[in-house]
């Protein structure tokens, strides 16, 4: 069942979010946690037509906008706003700021809980149709709710760089996350430039950069603007790119790092930027170091300590580490074992798209392809290598 069947009421049961026609269906596609291609199917046009409609390049058809009306049982607003055309945003008074900005950060969440289960197509086209609207909103608000658009403008292009990272498009990821400095720092919040360079520190290090990933990790550590949360992502960053490195003595001294930061920042009020540190599990980020350093047999053991059927987190995490232990398994010589777990995640992972995800399941097949495969492996391998470059 997927979570359009499982919502309940329709959406003339509550009022949707100010915005044009492309806002709306934006809005709507992340309650239902639909994907372009399942919006595609229900109102019976192409995905790119979604995407060209969420994104304003395109007005729909009196006859689109009545079958997106339908398709997301909107009682007629869809229809309502088709008609009204663009929205002008000097229509979003100053009193309106507020039930927008709330509005939206309830969106906001619902398309991070989306991405977290259905990976970056499902949410992408759906953040910048938003962040669009927000950012033309904001000029025409002043003073503090002026400020609240911006900060939630900001929020939405770093989770917009994000999933373009998670689609493999560094530079969009980059360019995203430069959005989200200028926007932050229109609403008088400095600490995303700190958190900025934390994603950095990721991006390069997903490049395969790890000097550059401690680099930018550092200056993030550094940053006058800094709160305990980004300290605590940075050295976490900082550690795995140690481990890269091979170097084991400054890896295990940042987690020391990690730990104290952690600890400082619980009790904090939730974090504009990045994920709770708190919902971290230390023991899964040193058995990802130990895996870069090559502690293959200490590292599965403490994958496996920590992957029990009861454990929480997303698909998204759950298929990553697992794939984690896999090439753990596989470089303490238990193949058979590792060819298991990482065809058990195999269908996530093809679902999700995630780039990250694709570069462990990349891992492991070096790690797991010896060269003395039987037909069975050979055939895992083959897929697994094809997944894993999308």
């Amino acid at each position: 069942m997927d979570r359009a069947d499982s919502a309940s009421g329709s959406t003339a049961d509550r009022l949707l979010p100010p915005g044009d026609f492309g806002v709306a269906l934006a809005a709507l596609r992340a309650h239902r946690g639909w994907s372009v291609r399942e919006t595609a199917r229900r109102v019976h046009v192409s995905e790119g037509q979604i995407c060209n409609l969420e994104s304003g390049t395109r007005n729909p058809t009196p006859a689109v906008a009545a079958a997106c009306d339908a398709a997301f049982d909107a009682d007629g607003q869809l229809v309502e706003r088709a008609r009204a055309g663009r929205r002008d945003t000097r229509a979003v008074e100053v009193v309106e700021a507020g039930p927008l900005v709330v509005g939206y950060e309830r969106i906001l969440q619902e398309l991070k809980d989306v991405g977290r289960v259905g990976g970056p197509s499902f949410v992408l086209a759906s953040m910048k149709s938003i962040t669009r609207f927000l950012t033309d909103a904001g000029p025409n608000a002043e003073g503090e709710r002026g400020a609240n658009i911006w900060l939630l403008a900001s929020r939405f292009a770093e989770y917009t760089g994000w999933m373009a990272q998670e689609s493999g498009n560094s530079a969009e990821a980059l360019n995203w996350t430069a959005r989200a400095v200028r926007w932050g720092a229109r609403g008088g919040d400095e600490t995303v430039a700190a958190y900025a360079l934390v994603r950095k520190a990721c991006i390069a290090q997903h490049r395969g950069d790890a000097a550059a990933a401690v680099s930018f990790a550092g200056q993030a550590a550094e940053h006058p603007a800094a709160t305990p949360e980004i300290r605590a992502h940075a050295d976490r960053r900082a550690a795995q790119a140690y481990a890269h490195l091979g170097d084991s003595a400054a890896c295990w001294e940042v987690l020391k790092r990690f730990r104290d930061h952690a600890a400082e920042a619980a009790g904090e009020r939730a974090p504009y930027w990045g994920p709770r540190i708190e919902n971290a599990n230390l023991r899964l980020i040193e058995a990802s170091c130990m895996l870069s350093l090559r502690r293959f047999g200490p590292a599965a053991d403490l994958f496996a300590a920590e992957q029990h059927p009861d454990a929480p987190g997303d698909s998204n995490s759950r298929a990553r580490f697992a794939v984690r232990r896999a090439t753990a398994l596989a470089g303490a010589g238990r193949i058979d074992e590792a060819c298991l777990i990482a065809e058990a995640a195999l269908p996530v992972i093809r679902r999700i798209d995630s780039a990250t995800v694709r570069a462990d399941l990349g891992r492991f097949v070096a790690q797991a392809d010896t060269g003395r495969s039987g037909p069975g492996r050979r055939a895992l391998l083959a897929e697994s290598a094809a997944l894993a470059t999308g």
